[in-house]
């Protein structure tokens, strides 16, 4: 006969499993409705037409891009798409991968864990839409502005949504500052002190890394290590409060 005592680390493993194929399930299908919404209306084609605006402002007035590639014009709109859908469903994903791990927490871990993950689907948003709004169009024109005149520019739409997707990509992670300094000061790792006194290598540090992932241009970053180093402080900020709500009880 088998011992009930090794049956039963056995079926709760099992049962993790299955809830986690449950969560990812789940996720995939908030996704896959989100999609389909997005397929309706507007439309993928609206959807990058929205997406080249920042570019195409900046070109000569009646200029458009080109598409190099057979299915170009097919496939890119799609993949904008489904970016779209992942992007809007980022809090339903990561609500679910809480769900998941909330029943194992105990309070003041749950305290914890849910404003992060709350603040990281929202700062990873804001950064997006910062570089969209306030970061594309200066860039554009910049760049654009130092094309000689014997140059038509007509950027291909292929390498444009591959451009946009690392500088969004950037912009949304490097949003993710604040909470990784509250982190860092939560869990001990660093303590806060020690942030505050390498403030001007953060500062050094932030111009390079922008220096790295941005364009060969002062306005993108700029635009990128600047928030950084607001962030940063932010994060400083709001780190010993936080210790404090999500302190463990005595």
């Amino acid at each position: 006969m088998s011992d009930p005592s090794q049956q039963a680390p056995e079926e709760s493993f099992i049962s993790h499993l299955v809830e986690l194929r449950d969560r990812l399930v789940r996720a995939s299908i908030g996704i896959a409705i989100v999609t389909a919404i997005l397929m309706i209306w507007p439309g993928p084609s609206a959807i990058y037409d929205f997406l080249a605006q920042p570019m195409l402002a900046s070109l000569p007035a009646g200029s458009k891009m080109i598409a190099t590639g057979v299915i170009s014009p097919f496939m890119v709109p799609m993949k904008v798409t489904l970016l779209l859908a992942f992007v809007l469903t980022l809090p339903w994903v990561l609500y679910q991968a809480w769900a998941f791990i909330a029943p194992g927490l105990y309070t003041h871990e749950k305290k914890l864990v849910a404003p992060l993950v709350i603040s990281s689907s929202l700062l990873f948003m804001a950064g997006v839409g910062f570089c969209y709004f306030f970061v594309f169009g200066r860039v554009f024109k910049f760049i654009n502005e130092f094309a000689p005149a014997s140059i038509n520019v007509a950027p291909d739409i292929e390498n444009y949504l591959d451009f946009i997707m690392a500088m969004c990509l950037a912009f949304g992670v490097t949003f993710e500052v604040p909470v990784v300094v509250v982190v860092l000061v939560r869990m001990g790792l660093v303590p806060l002190d020690k942030l505050k006194a390498i403030r001007p290598y953060v500062i050094v540090g932030a111009f390079v890394i922008a220096a790295i992932v941005t364009p060969p241009d002062i306005v993108s970053q700029f635009s990128l290590a600047l928030p950084m180093c607001l962030l940063y402080e932010l994060g400083l900020l709001l780190a010993p409060l936080f210790v404090r709500v999500t302190q463990a009880p005595e």
